[in-house]
């Protein structure tokens, strides 16, 4: 008896293990089979976003006949870009010198700025830097433009006080320029009437550009600070006038950060859209609006169409939407999303809710993954957990959370810089002159690899003869110090209007008789 009972358990126990290593056995099938299909969906998804270089300049051709036309469409004619003319004075030379004022409007707040100027040669000096947040009742629709004019106004006149410029201590506010920038959302309108504060980017010459600036000098009057401002332009217009202080070869900036546009100096007579005065010196700039472009050259996936569908603005800003710190990262998650979803990437529970809610993964952490070398992506299983809630991952899960990433930032970077040699080719400087590009943004500036991308594919692009003849650059200074640089080129003006109008008219000459 006993004999058969521990014979019916030793079966027993042989059943068991043959059971478990059947178990095994269909667990290990089954994780090969979803692991093929996650490395299914990223070979497709890696497909769908390359940028070999023939691609690369079919993009940036379409972005030069874009802009070609937009500069003399007429009414009725549609492009996709929508290039504006920033109508300042002039662009810094390199010789100004002295201390000159700042305002960079952004979202939420405003920087206000002074430094000295001490000629190309020299850094700039006694740089000082102040941010204010604007109150909420100004950003939420009970504030009127004025009343925000006004507090820029009242907490600029303090800072002049505390940075006072003895230099020009006595001078009518007229001859003292300030520098003023928006960093603002594109897609947006200034409201002039009614409550709301939105903003765009605006023609400097529009009634509506005149009236702002003419709103804003009015609010320093009242308040007794001596400065003016000449025109209010966007941050990619201000980091050009800082390049080309520093070299007359910059000719195009570039922001690239949580949205990303490029403004550019074409000649005067380019742009037959032009109607008002000329220009001095035969020169305008350009703000591209290219966050606009769109083309079908762009290599678009499934994930960008339906984020674009799901956005508040469907249909519109297509580059931006493959290019900017702002949509980068929901492309990884909606990528991550789907391999959740069909291969149980990170195991067969529930996807965790955080990886369903969109803008969930932002650029930095994108970027902290992405850039992670240590033993196994422990950086990225740290971010994910951080960021998704999901606390178990193998390092080859983290791998392929770094690959997407990989992806969808090479992507972003050489369209980029395809956009970039769009504009050095519609200037025709490529094949015979050198040209610097100045480039301003915390995704250039912080995201190395992605920094790296935009390089390498502009190079790739122009080959070896010709990859000296474009130059890309860090802007000088940091964020909003362009609009020092615009206040020294328009102070300088303002210098040569004075001394005109104090130039003694000659009497005039009584005709000869003959």
């Amino acid at each position: 008896m006993r004999k058969e009972v521990v014979a019916a358990a030793a079966l027993t126990a042989a059943a068991a293990i043959t059971a478990i290593a059947a178990l095994v056995r269909q667990r290990k099938r089954w994780r090969e089979q979803q692991w093929k299909e996650t490395q299914k969906i990223l070979r497709k998804f890696a497909r769908d976003c390359a940028t070999p270089v023939p691609k690369l300049w079919q993009v940036a051709n379409a972005f030069v006949a874009d802009m070609r036309s937009s500069l003399i469409a007429s009414n009725g004619t549609h492009t996709s870009l929508n290039m504006l003319v920033s109508y300042v004075a002039s662009l810094p030379s390199g010789d100004e010198e002295g201390m000159y004022y700042g305002v960079n409007l952004r979202r939420t707040n405003f920087l206000l700025l002074c430094a000295k100027l001490r000629g190309k040669n020299d850094p700039i000096s006694d740089f000082h830097r102040e941010e204010i947040h604007i109150p909420t009742n100004l950003l939420d629709g009970t504030g009127s433009t004025k009343e925000l004019f006004d507090f820029i106004a009242v907490e600029l006149g303090k800072f002049v006080e505390a940075h006072p410029n003895s230099e020009k201590k006595d001078a009518p506010a007229k001859y003292n320029k300030l520098g003023f920038i928006m960093s603002c959302p594109v897609d947006q309108a200034v409201a002039t009437s009614g409550t709301a504060i939105t903003w765009k980017s605006f023609e400097a010459d529009s009634t509506l550009g005149k009236k702002l600036v003419s709103d804003f000098n009015r609010a320093l009057e009242e308040r007794g600070v001596k400065l003016s401002v000449y025109a209010m332009v966007d941050d990619t217009v201000g980091t050009l006038a800082g390049g080309r202080y520093y070299n007359r070869e910059s000719v195009a900036a570039v922001t690239l950060g949580m949205g990303t546009d490029a403004a550019y100096v074409e000649p005067a007579d380019a742009a037959l859209q032009w109607h008002g005065p000329s220009p001095k010196l035969g020169e305008m700039v350009i703000s591209t609006q290219w966050g606009e472009f769109s083309t079908p050259h762009l290599p678009i996936t499934i994930f960008d169409t339906c984020l674009d569908a799901e956005s508040s603005n469907p249909g519109f800003r297509r580059f931006e939407k493959l290019v900017s710190g702002m949509y980068l990262g929901e492309v990884v998650r909606r990528v991550l999303l789907k391999m959740a979803k069909e291969t149980a990437l990170f195991g067969k529970r529930v996807v965790p809710s955080k990886l369903m809610t969109p803008y969930q993964l932002s650029s930095p952490d994108m970027a902290a993954m992405h850039q992670d070398t240590s033993d196994d992506r422990e950086v990225v299983g740290e971010k994910i957990e951080e960021v998704f809630g999901i606390k178990k991952s193998t390092p080859m899960v983290r791998e392929v959370v770094a690959e997407v990433c990989d992806i969808v930032a090479e992507r972003g970077a050489r369209l980029a810089g395809a956009g970039i040699l769009g504009i050095i080719k519609k200037l025709g400087r490529i094949e015979n002159k050198r040209s610097i590009v100045t480039v301003e943004g915390g995704l250039y500036e912080h995201y190395r690899v992605f920094r790296n991308y935009l390089n390498s594919g502009v190079w790739e692009m122009l080959g070896n003869n010709l990859s000296d003849n474009v130059v890309i650059e860090n802007s000088h200074g940091g964020s909003g110090t362009g609009a020092l640089y615009l206040a020294a080129s328009q102070m300088k003006d303002a210098a040569k209007s004075q001394m005109q109008d104090s130039d003694p008219q000659p009497e005039p000459q009584p005709e000869p008789e003959f």
